[in-house]
């Protein structure tokens, strides 16, 4: 049995995409709200974004201390999400 990646319409990758972006937003989040998981997430961003673009998030990703893993953030970071940011539940993606 071969594996297929799960497929999205528009508005939900774009919030994929929107989420691996943000600093504060773990890939357990996007695993909760999506169900694909961190290498899903950089496949789908490889396929997804321009090179450069691409190479600059990973950069960002892999540099510093991680805030993209909940196991290493700082424990004094307790949310998935920017406070100002609308409530998301399970994959309801919140309006704009």
């Amino acid at each position: 049995m071969t594996y297929s990646a799960p497929t999205f319409d528009e508005r939900q990758l774009d919030r994929i995409i929107e989420m691996a972006w943000e600093d504060r937003t773990p890939f357990e989040a996007i695993l909760y709200q999506f169900g694909i998981s961190e290498k899903e997430v950089i496949k789908l961003m490889r396929k997804t974004l321009k090179r450069k673009s691409f190479n600059l998030w990973r950069k960002r990703v892999q540099s510093g201390p991680s805030q993209k893993h909940l196991k290493k953030r700082n424990s004094s970071i307790n949310r998935f999400k920017c406070s100002r940011q609308r409530t998301i539940s399970g994959n309801k993606i919140s309006k704009r």
